[in-house]
């Protein structure tokens, strides 16, 4: 299937997507593996500014995936939040579904498109999340890169006030510092209104180390995992964000 068919199969399959990047949040990639199940584990906590309250935010997510052609990765997310002073509770479902739009090293980065819809507990109340938005990934030297520019929309709302599309931004650099061992970084960004950026001091941005891990079971099975310890800036961002990242793939 060429680049063409595969665009059109992505928005035939899931063009919603979009929600704010929360603690679990994590850097996609533009590859699929054809035929692979996966099981992973993901887990952020972030600190508030004392000029936002200072408390301790939570998110994890359970998630199911599977590679269910060459160039279309499949996944279903069970999300849990915990916000400050209150218990963990069951928060959204999501379908995510990543489009592989080039072969590996065809161009001069790898390409893909991936799209998604979040379901809120409360969806009656919130709306639905929608994200949309390209997969890159090249390499400088010994050092691997990934860029993503999401946009995201909030639908059915009956929460007052605007709910515009708005642009978030991925950023992530991998350099192997041992066999099966990379070191890098990673950031996240919000921007605001995809055409009219919200002002720094509005704006939401967190970079921080970040340590990369395979554990090779036999044949096809491995663990993958990754960690990273954010830092925030701009006014919206939170003081400091952990975030984990564990993968079954069998």
């Amino acid at each position: 299937m060429n680049g063409t068919s595969r665009l059109i199969a992505a928005v035939a399959l899931g063009l919603p997507i979009v929600s704010h990047a929360g603690p679990d949040d994590y850097v996609a990639v533009p590859t699929v593996e054809y035929g692979e199940h996966e099981i992973a584990l993901l887990f952020g906590t972030a600190k508030a500014k004392d000029s936002q309250g200072g408390g301790r935010t939570s998110a994890g997510s359970i998630e199911f995936g599977y590679g269910a052609a060459p160039w279309w990765y499949t996944e279903a997310y069970l999300k849990f939040a915990k916000d400050p002073g209150d218990k963990t509770k069951y928060d959204a479902v999501e379908w995510e579904n990543k489009f592989q739009l080039t072969e590996p090293n065809q161009y001069f980065a790898d390409f893909g498109l991936l799209t998604e819809i979040e379901i809120p507990k409360k969806r009656h109340e919130e709306g639905y999340e929608l994200r949309i938005g390209p997969l890159v990934q090249f390499d400088t030297g010994s050092v691997r890169w990934n860029a993503n520019v999401f946009f995201e929309r909030i639908y059915r709302s009956r929460v007052e006030g605007e709910h515009p599309m708005e642009m978030v931004y991925q950023l992530q650099a991998r350099h192997m510092l041992a066999r099966d061992t990379e070191v890098g970084f990673q950031a996240f960004g919000e921007m605001g209104k995809w055409n009219h950026w919200e002002p720094r001091e509005e704006q939401s941005h967190q970079v921080g180390p970040a340590l990369f891990g395979k554990v090779r079971l036999g044949g096809r099975e491995a663990i993958r995992y990754n960690a990273a310890y954010l830092f925030g800036t701009g006014g919206a961002a939170p003081k400091s964000t952990l975030r984990l990242q564990t993968e079954y793939e069998f």
